[in-house]
């Protein structure tokens, strides 16, 4: 019988350890705030925007809520972002992606201060992870480590497969796996004989981007799958990357979509929140 992995569950335990944080950042006369920007009113943007807002309130952070038309250019969000590195008072700042085309995205999060960017994208702390210095590190990588561990899935020595090498999961991903002592591969659209790869996995971490893709012919008897995909259904019902009916019977412990790694990433921005301000 395998284990559903519940990040539903392990994102709340986390969230009232970090509130007892907070009270007792407050009880020493510190406060924290989350400056969140967001461009336009993708409704996706707005749903994330929302549950970090909540998210912020529960524990006990400030936020601050800057809602800005579709149109607005690159210069004015420079300046604001410039304005929010300057101001003592914020803790952290979160640029909503995607931003419009007409922005360029690199150049905004290259703007926000390493020592403000809880979403861990600027190169500074892409650096520090890479070296294994102190930095912030993305939150959907440092989440899936968390539901490992809190699950009791041991990472050391394991072989580790992450399907997919984006900037914001797949590269931090491997580098927090290897801080774990895993030996990992890192397969992706080019990768050759991909199933053959993946099915040498003990724990495969998938984050290709494509509904449904992974099935049972993908994994290794008895292995432990974290899928990070979201996505509609033909029924417009949520699924993942994973088929997890095909595949959860193969498996020794899975993460549902939704309720597994997603709940997660919110938790872990908050984690990174109340970190900035050490």
């Amino acid at each position: 019988m395998y284990q559903i992995i519940d990040g539903k569950k392990i994102a709340q335990e986390i969230k009232e350890e970090l509130k007892e944080q907070v009270a007792a950042l407050k009880a020493d006369g510190k406060t924290l705030c989350l400056a969140v920007i967001q461009v336009g009113n993708d409704p996706a943007s707005s749903v994330y925007v929302g549950n970090k807002k909540k998210a912020c309130a529960y524990i006990g952070i400030d936020s601050l809520s800057y809602e800005l038309p579709e149109d607005t250019t690159q210069e004015d969000l420079l300046d604001l972002v410039k304005a929010l590195n300057a101001d003592k008072k914020v803790n952290g700042i979160l640029v909503q992606l995607p931003l419009p085309q007409h922005i360029d995205e690199e150049t905004i999060i290259q703007t926000i201060s390493p020592d403000k960017d809880v979403d861990g994208f600027h190169m500074r702390n892409v650096g520090a992870l890479c070296v294994g210095s102190k930095g912030f590190v993305s939150c959907t990588p440092l989440g899936i480590i968390q539901l490992l561990k809190r699950s009791q899935i041991e990472i050391e020595g394991k072989r580790c497969v992450v399907l997919g090498r984006s900037n914001i999961v797949g590269k931090p991903m491997s580098l927090l796996l290897l801080q774990e002592n895993g030996t990992v591969t890192i397969c992706h659209s080019r990768t050759k004989e991909i199933k053959e790869i993946t099915r040498q996995a003990d724990i495969l971490i998938v984050a290709i981007g494509k509904p449904k893709l992974v099935d049972d012919t993908y994994i290794k008897e008895g292995a432990v799958v974290i899928d990070v995909g979201i996505h509609r259904d033909e029924n417009n019902k949520l699924c993942g990357d994973v088929d997890f009916e095909k595949a959860a019977s193969h498996t020794s412990a899975i993460t549902p979509v939704p309720g597994g790694v997603g709940p997660m990433t919110i938790a872990m921005l908050m984690y990174n929140c109340v970190n900035a301000i050490n």
